[in-house]
């Protein structure tokens, strides 16, 4: 297996599971740079690249000509990316555009909400209250956007080669 994809909930420790199995691996970890890239490659302002991966749509926000071609940009840079084999691509979206490629693993990794919300106030220093608002209308955006752009929902287990629930990870 050369390429791995890990998607994972907002705080429950994807990036350091990416980046633990890329280190073990002696694989490249890739994740935002991929936005960084594809600003450069298309001349667009990664702020607008970054919104069109973490905006959902509202209904009176359909989708737009332009955040489809944003998408379509990520969609490269991310692709060219796992072309090279030998990668472990962590973030929102990438195991959308390789779901029929049987040779890459998919993993979702997924977390009790009491931890989620133990790593948003310790974090960012934020009340219970504020940490829980904060990760409901995380999840509920990432959900929206997943549905209105590829008609799927992000936390559908068939999606995955792999789901892992990850429990108190700190090494």
């Amino acid at each position: 297996m050369s390429i791995i994809t890990i998607s994972r909930g907002s705080y429950s420790y994807g990036r350091e599971t990416a980046e633990k199995v890329a280190q073990r691996l002696g694989y490249d970890c890739i994740s935002r740079d991929i936005l960084i890239e594809a600003s450069k490659d298309f001349n667009i302002p990664e702020i607008k690249l970054f919104h069109a991966i973490h905006d959902a749509p509202s209904i009176f926000d359909p989708i737009s000509f332009r955040k489809e071609k944003y998408m379509a940009y990520i969609e490269s840079g991310i692709l060219r990316n796992l072309k090279k084999d030998n990668v472990v691509y962590h973030g929102f979206a990438g195991h959308f555009f390789v779901k029929d490629i049987a040779h890459v693993l998919k993993v979702r990794i997924i977390a009790d909400m009491q931890e989620r919300i133990s790593i948003l106030m310790k974090r960012d220093r934020v009340s219970r209250k504020k940490a829980i608002q904060c990760i409901h209308k995380l999840d509920k955006q990432r959900s929206k956007w997943s549905r209105k752009l590829y008609g799927i929902e992000t936390s559908d287990p068939s999606l995955y080669d792999l789901v892992l629930h990850i429990h108190n990870q700190t090494n």
